[in-house]
Parts: C-alpha cells; structure tokens; sequence
C-alpha cells in the first residue's frame, strides 16, 4: 500500500482547526474529502501538527496511505483540483517508505508569528497577522527571546488545557526582527506545548512596547506559573512553515 507524504499550505481562518470535528469545519475534513473524491477510497490523513482554529500553514505535513499506486504529482493535482475554491493547497507530494510518520517521524517544527505595528489597520493581510496600533522595539524583543533558548520548564508559557505530559521543551530558536511594517517572529523546536508560541509572543510584545524588560521575561519563565504569562498574542499571525525530518525517514521510495 504506497505512502504518500503531503505538504500543504492553508488559511486557517475559515476552519475550526486542523483536526476534523463533527459538524464543523477543519482543514482534515476538507482533505480527506478531497482524496476521496479522486481516488473513491476512505482516507485517514495523519498530520505533523494539529494547527487550532484560525492558525494559518505554509510547510505543514501530511501522510496518507492509499490502495492504488498513484504517480505523486497525480495525487497533488487531483487533491487540489478537489478543493477549489478552499484556501487549502498541496504544494508537493512524494511517495516514501511505510515506516514514515508525519507526527512521529518529524524532528523539528518551525513556527512564523506575523504582528503588524502600524497606525492604520491591515487591510490587505486582516486576518492574517497581529495588526498593533503601538509600535514594537523588535531588537529588545530579539534580545529578550534568548533568554527562551535552551532546555526549560515552559509551565507560565503552557495553555492550562495542555495534554502533553511534561512542560519541560528545548526551543532551539527564538528570534525577533523588523520586516517592514511588521516584526516577524520565528520559533523552531522539536515539538511545542500547546499554544506556546502564542504565549510566547505576548510576553515578547510586552517587550517590544518597553512593559517588560528581557529581566522580567526571565522571571516570567523561571516563574512556572501560568498567571506570570503575558497576555496571549492571538491566533491569526501564527504560520506553521515547516517540519523536519531525518533525510532517511522521508526517502523517496524506489520503483
């Protein structure tokens, strides 16, 4: 049965997350709707990362196993010629070896936050990033972010909803820098806890508009305590760009 891994880039405005839920829409109902309609099987799509409600997507990862052995650029053209008009897309697909896993087989996931600090509102990108009307200091933002860097306990960084098992995360990169009229912030780890990038960003924010200095960002984190976090930056300036993956997990299967 081949294996397919997908890359797919979507707006996540219009869904109530990534994972399927009855009776409302997510970005796995619409792709497994759209593979079934051009293969006429029952797919199970497994993903790197369950993106919530309103999170957008330019690198996230999917699998999919399928009964017939479809030409890889057959199953992205025929996935997308099945989602118009959704704002879903599948920039690329590949066969690979059984033993791939979107979820377990990743190593790294990388994370884009967007905050626009003009005066006048986003019109062009509303809906997509954090529109400030204060403008942010991105190099105190950066400076402040190292303090992130390395093994921690992220208990104050930590949505009170978290499942996973321990706080404890090794966050390998934590920039900030100016992009025009935006600062971008960019995270990469090999996994997060739920909503930590967001709770991330606001206590960064509180930086960047000179509330906290990078001394009360430290105390915040070594804190472990979820009321120290600062506001929580909201959902629509959050990009998953992109997964990693040892380059023998993801091989391309031979023919």
């Amino acid at each position: 049965m081949p294996r397919y891994k997908l890359i797919v880039e979507y707006d996540g405005g219009p869904y109530n997350g990534f994972q399927a839920q009855a009776e409302q829409p997510s970005v796995q109902a619409s792709l497994e709707r759209a593979i079934a309609a051009f293969s006429g099987e029952t797919p199970r799509i497994h993903v790197a990362g369950r993106t919530d409600a309103s999170v957008h997507a330019t690198g996230q990862v999917a699998h999919v196993d399928l009964e017939r052995d479809w030409s890889a650029d057959v199953v992205r053209d025929a996935v997308n010629a099945h989602l118009v008009p959704e704002p879903i897309a599948v920039i690329a697909a590949e066969e690979v070896d059984a033993d791939f896993h979107a979820r377990f087989s990743a190593i790294g996931r990388r994370y884009l936050y967007r905050v626009f600090d003009r005066r006048a509102p986003a019109v062009l990108d509303r809906g997509r990033v954090y529109w400030m009307k204060t403008p942010l200091v991105a190099e105190a933002m950066h400076g402040a972010a190292q303090v992130l860097l390395g093994l921690h306990d992220f208990t104050t960084f930590r949505d009170v909803r978290c499942q996973a098992n321990s706080p404890m995360r090794t966050l390998d990169v934590a920039t900030a820098a100016r992009v025009g009229s935006e600062v971008h912030l960019t995270f990469a780890a090999r996994s997060f806890l739920h909503r930590q990038v967001r709770s991330l960003v606001g206590s960064l924010v509180e930086v960047g508009v000179g509330r906290w200095s990078a001394a009360d960002l430290k105390a915040a984190l070594e804190a472990k305590d979820r009321a120290r976090c600062g506001p929580v930056a909201p959902a629509q300036g959050l990009y998953l760009t992109g997964v990693d993956y040892p380059d023998q997990a993801a091989a391309k299967r031979e023919k």
